[in-house]
C-alpha cells in the first residue's frame, strides 16, 4: 500500500512541476523540460527493476 501512496505521491509531484515549468516563457520552459528529463532519466537509470 505505501508503494502505491508513493507513485500518487510521485504523480502529484510531477503534475506540479509540470504546471510550474508551463508558467514559465518559453526559453525558460525549454530548460526547464531538459533538467526534468535528466532528472527522470537519472531516476530511472538508478531504479530499473522498480514498478513505475
Amino acid at each position: 500500500m505505501d508503494a502505491t501512496r508513493d507513485a500518487d505521491d510521485d504523480t502529484g509531484d510531477l503534475l506540479s512541476t509540470l504546471e510550474v515549468i508551463e508558467a514559465q516563457p518559453l526559453a525558460t520552459r525549454a530548460e526547464a523540460y531538459e533538467s526534468l528529463h535528466d532528472t527522470l532519466a537519472r531516476r530511472l537509470e538508478s531504479n530499473p527493476g522498480s514498478p513505475s
